[in-house]
């Protein structure tokens, strides 16, 4: 999908409420990254971040941030065998990188992601079947996580969208007992 819409853009707001759940000193993965609006929040906030995304020139404002540019969707997985504390996508999907997204979740690792639904091909761009999640796509998904926060709906403001969203924690290699999640 073309990055391009977002380059400019603020930080999503559904990102910046999940970003205090993210450990202390945690690295982070903004996949898809564009010119790096999250990746730029994330290193303020004092993560370690790795910004991935095609656009060499778009990574170029990735301040602060590690980068890697990959083609996501006709190339292999470049973060084989890496970890995360948690991994932020927006505005991007590539069905097949499902696997290795949940594989990269490191134990108590928080994934954040935002993206078009359908029902966004009635509004405007992204229009095609293969950019719109499915119902309840996300949360299938996230099956074996543990959902923090889900919505599935329109959002208002400058530009009004379709869009599902999540916010989940990979509690799977975790040493069964009592969890408060806060």
């Amino acid at each position: 999908m073309n990055q391009g819409a977002h380059e400019l853009a603020a930080a999503s707001a559904w990102v910046e409420r999940f970003v205090p759940r993210i450990a202390p000193g945690a690295r982070v993965l903004d996949l898809a990254a564009g010119s790096g609006r999250h990746a730029r929040l994330l290193v303020a906030a004092g993560f370690e971040v790795t910004a991935v995304d095609r656009d060499a020139a778009a990574l170029a404002r990735c301040e602060g941030a590690q980068t890697v540019v990959a083609d996501l969707e006709n190339a292999a997985w470049p973060l084989a065998g890496a970890q995360f504390g948690a991994i932020v996508v927006t505005n991007y999907l590539h069905r097949p990188l499902w696997g290795a997204l949940l594989s990269a979740l490191a134990p108590r690792g928080v994934l954040i992601y935002e993206t078009f639904a359908r029902g966004q091909e009635q509004i405007g761009r992204p229009a095609r079947a293969e950019f719109l999640l499915n119902p309840g796509e996300l949360l299938e998904v996230c099956r074996n996580l543990h959902v923090l926060a889900y919505e599935d709906g329109l959002i208002g403001g400058t530009r009004a969208a379709r869009v599902q969203r999540i916010c989940a924690l990979n509690d799977r290699d975790i040493a069964a007992g009592p969890q408060i999640l806060l």
